[in-house]
């Protein structure tokens, strides 16, 4: 089973979110090559906003698109930034990291994105090249990322859990 993780990131930003908000959903080397051709080089030179839908599809939007609007406000498998890139005439990721502070996805979400890659044909590494720990302080509620395995509130110095508890409600389960 896959964990789903709900947006909890402010409240305004997916309020925001407008249907066809900009993010392409990738289900086949087909639709990542109609993707791709459409991007300029700049672009592809940086990573690009990714989330893992309820589907199991990739969604890709722009570097600095919210994961919420990625997401159409919806639950994930996974979320956060991607970097494509060539190697011997064909598509690889170069990097692909959790990080989206709207969904917080614990690093066991890579399943999820490992498996939306193999559909579409992109080779790939065994886990995210940058791995972003989140946490929600149990005193003071706040969202952390816990850097350099230091499990400590930045908000109020209250120790973190080592277990993944950012969404207060439970995640959904897929």
């Amino acid at each position: 089973m896959m964990r789903g993780y709900r947006y909890v990131g402010p409240a305004e930003l997916r309020v925001a979110v407008r249907v066809g908000s900009g993010a392409c959903a990738i289900g086949s080397a087909g639709d990542f090559d109609v993707w791709v051709a459409q991007q300029a080089a700049a672009e592809l030179a940086e990573p690009f906003t990714f989330v893992i839908g309820m589907d199991g599809l990739l969604r890709l939007a722009p570097r600095r698109s919210e994961h919420v609007a990625c997401a159409a406000g919806e639950p994930v498998l996974s979320a956060g930034e991607i970097g494509f890139g060539r190697d011997a005439g064909r598509w690889v990721v170069r990097e692909v990291s959790n990080q989206s502070t709207g969904y917080c996805p614990d690093g066991c979400s890579w399943p999820a994105v490992a498996r939306a890659l193999d559909r579409i044909g992109i080779a790939h590494q065994d886990e995210f090249t940058h791995e972003v720990v989140f946490r929600r302080c149990p005193g003071c509620q706040e969202h952390n990322i816990v850097r350099e395995g230091d499990f400590v509130c930045v908000f109020c110095g209250a120790a973190l859990p080592q277990a993944w508890n950012v969404d207060p409600v439970g995640s959904e389960d897929g």
